[in-house]
């Protein structure tokens, strides 16, 4: 038996101990979905280069790694460690995940409004199984993606965010996953429930950081419901560990008139995947992808999209950056789909890539897929270095070269910056990205 075999069939053997602990308290029908999902994996494997969705993309590391099953952590973080790992400040909620283990300790439900939820998701099932069962596991594709199959079948923990009808939101909802640092290389898969009801309104933010270095796997799956007329940002700042893996899945279904900004920050990690999936379901539906994806080293980061057009007049933007230094890679693969009946739309999509050293590297691919005779879409891409004029201008003004070629990056990233509406949120990814750069303190006083 080869090594990915033997993973493969550890997985198995960890769906089967689970499932015995779950048959007393986990409703029939999400035992089937887990047991068609842990079918569907164990008949597809870890995708390969091979198929067309991950030829940039090899996952070897993953499927060949023999990962435990997450553990409850001896110790956990304390409230000072996580406000400095997260910035949670003018939240309305902060729920904590600590190795794929709710914390009550470290979370903060308190402060909610009427109409507003947000629980476990162990504890959904048991308090509120009849929601659950009309949403969770009902839109990501366990047929199309293995990754979403074994997060199916094997999900434990995340959280589930429901915004009752009208209701607006002031503050953003965080969601934190930590892991701690573990002498064994351990996975853990976290599923997320959002429903904002119509004429409602919520952002929320989805966080994974580390305490210490070390090798897990994290493979979420968040699934998004936006109600007629609802407003709905999704937030997700992605800090792992350098010798981790995370493969994270975005499915979005949009209702009629509905609002959705999906903002996407990749910063941490070893090997990165982010697929994002909005279905504009509903006439008038508008979606914003916003993305923006710092590497170095040999990180390697792929982001995902896929735009599906299923009713008329509705309106998608992607806006990607990113920047590569070292060795690293990116890839963006960015697909529209127009539907026959998606008369009218009008749909655009640009990736743009800053490479600082010769030997990083971006594969892009922007792909339109049209079956409609009267919509306007557009795409692009773009990869290119720092211009040597820009930087030669700015050293004649008395900066140092390494600041003339910060100011650039930092003028680079502005634009995905400026598109995130919560100003709290929008400055502590500012920070973020400036620590990456050298010398970002003198970049920050030359700003300020």
């Amino acid at each position: 038996m080869d090594t990915l075999t033997q993973v493969q069939s550890s997985y198995q053997a960890q769906f089967e101990q689970a499932l015995s602990r779950r048959k007393r308290n986990e409703p029939g029908w999400l035992s089937n979905i887990r047991s068609r999902a842990m079918d569907r994996f164990s008949d597809v494997g870890f995708p390969t280069t091979e198929d067309e969705d991950w030829r940039f993309t090899n996952v070897d590391r993953i499927g060949q790694t023999p990962f435990l099953a997450s553990q409850k952590p001896l110790r956990i973080p304390s409230p000072q460690q996580c406000a400095e790992l997260v910035c949670t400040e003018n939240a309305a909620a902060c729920i904590v995940f600590v190795d794929g283990y709710f914390s009550a300790e470290l979370s903060d439900l308190k402060g909610l409004s009427d109409g507003v939820r947000v629980t476990d998701v162990a504890q959904a099932l048991v308090k509120d199984g009849a929601f659950l069962q009309e949403h969770l596991c009902r839109y990501a594709d366990t047929d199309r993606d293995a990754f979403v199959a074994l997060n199916a079948a094997l999900f434990g923990c995340g959280a589930v965010v429901h915004v009752s009808p009208g209701v607006i939101v002031e503050k953003p909802i965080h969601v934190v996953f930590i892991s701690t640092a573990s002498a064994e290389a351990t996975a853990c898969h976290p599923r997320n429930l959002i429903v904002a009801e119509a004429n409602s309104q919520v952002a929320v933010v989805e966080s994974y950081v580390a305490v210490a270095d070390s090798v897990y796997f994290t493979n979420a799956v968040t699934e998004v419901v936006a109600g007629e007329n609802a407003v709905v940002e999704h937030y997700m700042i992605e800090r792992d560990a350098p010798s981790s893996y995370n493969v994270s899945t975005l499915r979005v279904e949009q209702h009629r008139n509905s609002n959705f900004a999906s903002h996407s920050i990749l910063l941490g990690g070893s090997l990165v995947r982010n697929n994002v999936h909005p279905v504009l379901n509903g006439e008038g539906a508008q979606s914003l992808l916003n993305g923006l994806y710092v590497l170095g080293g040999d990180q390697h980061a792929d982001n995902h999209m896929r735009v599906e057009h299923a009713k008329p007049h509705c309106d998608s933007r992607q806006y990607y950056k990113g920047i590569m230094d070292d060795e690293s890679h990116a890839v963006f693969a960015g697909r529209i789909i127009v539907h026959k009946d998606a008369q009218k739309t009008d749909a655009k999509q640009s990736n743009m890539n800053l490479l600082l050293t010769d030997r990083a590297q971006i594969d892009t691919k922007p792909q339109l897929e049209i079956y409609a005779d009267d919509v306007k879409c557009t795409h692009g891409a773009t990869i290119g270095q720092i211009d040597a004029n820009a930087v030669f201008y700015l050293r004649s003004r008395g900066l140092s070269e390494q600041d003339a070629r910060n100011l650039l990056i930092y003028a680079f990233v502005g634009e995905s910056l400026s598109r995130m509406k919560q100003e709290s949120l929008r400055l502590s990814v500012e920070a973020l990205v400036l620590a990456r750069l050298p010398r970002a303190g003198e970049l920050r006083e030359s700003r300020g």
